[in-house]
């Protein structure tokens, strides 16, 4: 039997940026998985703050090369690629001068987020959907990590739903006690509709921020996994209304085989539900 595929979908990967929960869990479980006799690809933002010759960046000529259409605006979509020597394992980056030149990841010094993150978002989940066709390489399981991602679930089940490539696929989201304040841009509806989402859709977007785009994961997932020890009560409240096979927070020296149980009952949905 083939190996199954897992694409891992994150907002950040140590050591490419420092420490932090989602960081250090996209750091292990891809390696873990992989352990486990999987086949894995995974993808982060290539933020202006990684330094590319440090961590040994490089440009893949045969992926990049293509405009992403955000809001009438063509935007170049650059990968490129780096190695985890310890871990055996390839980190795919999603790049572009527009959207990834400043010297910060989502936030600038003030902690606030930047003016176009709801157009990043959109650039980051579309530019690894068309990479991973450009791969040909199809999954069996999407993991999104980090809010960044958030938008990955809707994207898949309306731009992407008569594409063959993920016609099988199952989706699940991490959520993380990382919620923020700021808002992702009053035009969001429009540029989310303009891809496919309906004004049925739209219903879960009270506003454009961490609770909205929190929503429209959970309810275009297939399974939810809560990936800190406390999450909003609100998200909480969420997930157990949408009824999704849902995996409570597990602790750190088990979480890589518990998850790996979970792909299994996502690809095979003959067992029981959790």
């Amino acid at each position: 039997m083939d190996a199954k595929r897992v694409l891992f979908i994150t907002q950040e990967i140590n050591p490419y940026l420092s420490e932090s929960e989602i960081a250090t869990i996209c750091r292990d479980l891809p390696q873990g998985i992989q352990e486990l006799g999987r086949e894995i690809r995974t993808f982060m933002p290539k933020y202006g703050c990684i330094n590319e010759r440090r961590n040994q960046l490089h440009e893949v000529i045969r992926l990049s090369g293509m405009n992403l259409i955000i809001d009438d605006t063509d935007h170049p979509l650059i990968i490129k690629v780096a190695s985890i020597q310890s871990a055996r394992m390839q980190v795919y980056f999603i790049d572009n001068d527009d959207f990834f030149c400043q010297k910060a990841t989502v936030f600038d010094e003030r902690e606030e987020g930047f003016e176009d993150n709801d157009e990043r978002a959109i650039f980051y989940v579309r530019g690894v959907f068309e990479t991973i066709k450009k791969l040909r390489w199809i999954p069996d399981v999407i993991h999104c990590h980090g809010w960044l991602t958030a938008l990955a679930p809707l994207y898949m089940k309306r731009l992407y739903a008569d594409d063959p490539c993920f016609a099988r696929t199952k989706i699940v989201y991490s959520v993380y006690d990382n919620a923020f304040h700021s808002t992702l841009g009053k035009d969001l509806k429009k540029k989310l509709k303009l891809d496919g989402a309906t004004d049925h859709d739209m219903k879960l977007v009270d506003s454009p921020d961490f609770f909205s785009i929190t929503r429209l994961a959970v309810h275009f997932s297939d399974a939810v996994i809560q990936g800190s020890p406390e999450i909003d009560p609100q998200i909480v409240a969420q997930i157990a209304k949408s009824k999704k096979r849902f995996l409570p927070y597990q602790e750190p020296e088990n979480y890589i085989s518990a998850y790996n149980d979970f792909y299994d009952l996502l690809i095979d949905p003959k067992q029981k539900k959790q």
